[in-house]
């Protein structure tokens, strides 16, 4: 059997070949079947074992961004065929809503700080959610892939957001942002 993705070079540590070629089996399968066994949240929350001479993190990572808009493309068309355009849009209004209670927030109040040690640098996550705002109040571009591709650099816990609440926001916004794309 062919390789479903490029395998990483020498010594090198990838994603576990068989978890993958099994997830991507179980979503081609849900995806082609329409059934919910799988979701787009589904796509974006795996997460694989390394192992020595495993497939490619940036290419599997870029197959997963794919297979996850795909998802959500599909969930918004069967929802458009079953309700219509505008409800769709009022639910992806209803779930943009919830997130700017915390984009309203001033810089640096937007999140808690980590309860120890080191988290997101919370200029650099501030700048991202500015970016946000932006995108909500101006129709500034912004996309979803851009959005999930952001880096935070490391911070001392007085100049920092704990990580795990900054990675959930964004989480549901890129939900959103997909489903508008």
């Amino acid at each position: 059997m062919a390789d479903l993705f490029p395998t990483v070079k020498g010594w090198g540590s990838g994603y576990d070949r068989d978890e993958v070629e099994d997830f991507f089996t179980r979503a081609r399968s849900a995806y082609e079947d329409g059934t919910a066994e799988l979701d787009g949240g589904d796509v974006r929350t795996v997460a694989f074992e390394l192992d020595r001479g495993g497939y490619d993190p940036a290419a599997v990572d870029a197959a997963l961004d794919r297979l996850e808009a795909a998802f959500v493309q599909r969930r918004r068309a069967d929802h458009i065929a079953a309700h219509g355009q505008e409800d769709w849009m009022e639910q992806v209004a209803e779930r943009a809503t919830t997130l700017y209670p915390r984009l309203v927030r001033p810089a640096g109040e937007r999140f808690a700080p980590p309860e120890r040690g080191r988290g997101y640098q919370a200029t650099a996550v501030d700048a991202v959610l500015d970016k946000l705002v932006d995108y909500f109040d101006t129709g500034t571009a912004l996309t979803a892939g851009q959005l999930r591709n952001v880096t935070f650099p490391s911070a001392s816990r007085s100049r920092a957001y704990a990580e795990g609440p900054v990675d959930a926001f964004l989480d549901r916004a890129v939900d959103v942002l997909l489903a508008v794309e």
